[in-house]
């Protein structure tokens, strides 16, 4: 039953990097991303978080290797570097999709399970704590070296892009003036209960190909 377990665990690190490529495709576009400047920061950086963090945790855990959920971001980088190069042979612009930057803080990850000798708890609190807290801290480079949201929106407009969706002036400050702050603090809290779930996810696992 070994290789049937480790082809579970391959398959689940696969899924969920491929769906984390889907993830920023979706929250990550011109549509989304600048249109509603400030607003859709704070949901691309929550939603990269705590996906980073589950994939992460799970594919550490696994190996047991600190290292590991550094070299599981570079994974999910280079899946989206690919997928902007699919959409650029589609017409796009090749910085049509925002790439989050994931490493830096899946070092923290690994550097916390590490300096902790390996202790799951720890990984999962603190980790958990830092990928959320730092996330949106290193993409702000994002916000530096995107292009004007309403040019792009506008020259390249989704073909099945609903009136209601239609390009407007984005939203800056209008609820809250540091949307970095408020990632980086929403992204703290639910980051540590998905890395709990990463971790669980590996213990069922377990369980299921016993």
């Amino acid at each position: 039953m070994v290789w049937l377990r480790r082809t579970t665990h391959y398959l689940f690190i696969v899924v969920v990097a491929v769906n984390s490529t889907l993830l920023t495709i979706n929250a990550g576009d011109y549509i989304f991303y600048t249109d509603w400047a400030w607003t859709s920061f704070v949901v691309f950086s929550v939603s990269q978080s705590t996906m980073l963090v589950v994939g992460a945790i799970y594919y550490m855990l696994f190996t047991g290797v600190p290292g590991t959920a550094t070299y599981y971001a570079t994974i999910m980088t280079i899946y989206t570097w690919v997928a902007k190069g699919a959409w650029f042979a589609l017409g796009y612009p090749y910085d049509f999709i925002v790439t989050p930057v994931w490493i830096p803080s899946a070092m923290l990850l690994d550097l916390t399970y590490w300096a902790t000798r390996r202790n799951k708890h720890a990984a999962i609190i603190i980790g958990g704590t830092l990928v959320g807290l730092s996330l949106p801290i290193f993409n702000t480079i994002n916000l530096l070296l995107v292009r004007d949201p309403l040019e792009m929106a506008f020259k390249y407009p989704r073909p099945t892009l609903p009136p209601y969706m239609t390009p407007i002036e984005p939203q800056v400050g209008k609820f809250y003036n540091s949307p970095v702050a408020l990632g980086s603090g929403a992204g703290a809290v639910l980051s540590v209960p998905i890395a709990a779930l990463g971790a669980k996810l590996n213990t069922w696992t377990y369980r299921w190909m016993a």
